[in-house]
């Protein structure tokens, strides 16, 4: 017979898709991990996870023993909260780097105080997780999610706008309008390792516009325009709070875009899911200034 808490050993392997990601999480080594598995395998008769170049990555059985030990650990939550318990455990939430870093990240310090058997992990890649499949509980993204299993809600729009450091545009001037874009350094995503096509933001400003300078980080774009490498677009909520950023063709440039908030039906039903969407929605709620200035000024 196997032990239930060897069942939640292999959930937070499966979700780490890591023995040593399960071990940071579980507060124990990547050995005792090990043993703990190989315990369950045994106790189970079967193999659940595959060891070789891959370790962490669940066969069919292991898939199986996902889904089933999950439902367990979403009842044994409802009769804890039944019987007044404080949420406890770990909520996963997948999200861009952006959003995460600077609106979602400062934020969890009040969520943690509030619910301090709480566990939040932040995973800074939405478009390489999925929630149907159980590898987040809560994802943020650019693209609506199409899959059936999800509840899905839009979070917020949001606004970008192109941002240059004013010591850059005291060297090569300030562009009077988008066609000057093509003489001035840019910076941007690296094409061919988008996540989404919402992050193609310079053919939206002027169809053909490339990036001089690319990174497939918005936070390492940023950090480049600051130091005066060259203009880009970059979201409101990030730049607008930067002193070394000004915003340039406020008028011509002006992009829209959503985020969307989804999760698994039956993981929104949990109660330390619902707690932490409900904390989500007040804390953009609050940073809706950020995410959608009424007004900017330009540089002149």
């Amino acid at each position: 017979m196997y032990d239930w808490d060897d069942l939640r050993i292999f959930l937070s392997v499966a979700r780490h898709k890591s023995f040593q990601g399960a071990a940071d999480q579980l507060g124990l080594d990547p050995t005792t991990i090990g043993r703990r598995m190989a315990r369950l395998e045994q106790a189970l008769n079967c193999t659940l996870v595959a060891r070789g170049r891959s370790p962490g990555f669940l066969t069919t059985n292991g898939k199986r023993l996902f889904e089933a030990a999950s439902r367990v650990e979403m009842a044994t939550e409802d009769v804890r909260t039944a019987i007044g318990e404080t949420s406890a455990g770990v909520v996963r939430i997948s999200t861009s780097e952006g959003f995460g870093a600077t609106i979602i990240a400062p934020a969890v310090a009040q969520l943690v105080r509030r619910r301090p058997k709480l566990q939040i992990e932040i995973v800074a890649m939405p478009g390489f997780v999925s929630p149907a499949m159980r590898e987040v509980d809560i994802t943020i993204t650019l693209t609506r999610p199409q899959d059936r299993r999800l509840s899905i809600e839009k979070l917020t729009d949001y606004m970008l706008g192109l941002y240059a450091a004013p010591d850059y545009l005291a060297r090569r001037g300030v562009p009077e309008d988008p066609a000057a874009l093509r003489g001035h350094v840019l910076v941007g995503y690296i094409d061919d390792l988008l996540y989404a096509n919402e992050l193609r933001y310079l053919d939206e400003v002027l169809p053909g516009l490339k990036p001089t300078v690319s990174s497939s980080s918005i936070r390492a774009q940023m950090e480049a325009m600051i130091r005066g490498a060259g203009l880009g677009v970059l979201p409101s909520f990030m730049a607008e709070r930067e002193p070394g950023l000004v915003r340039i063709l406020p008028d011509p440039v002006a992009i829209t875009r959503t985020f969307w908030l989804a999760a698994r039906r039956d993981v929104l039903e949990t109660a330390r899911v619902r707690q932490v969407t409900n904390w989500i929605h007040d804390t953009v709620a609050a940073a809706r200034p950020l995410l959608l200035p009424d007004a900017v000024s330009p540089a002149t």
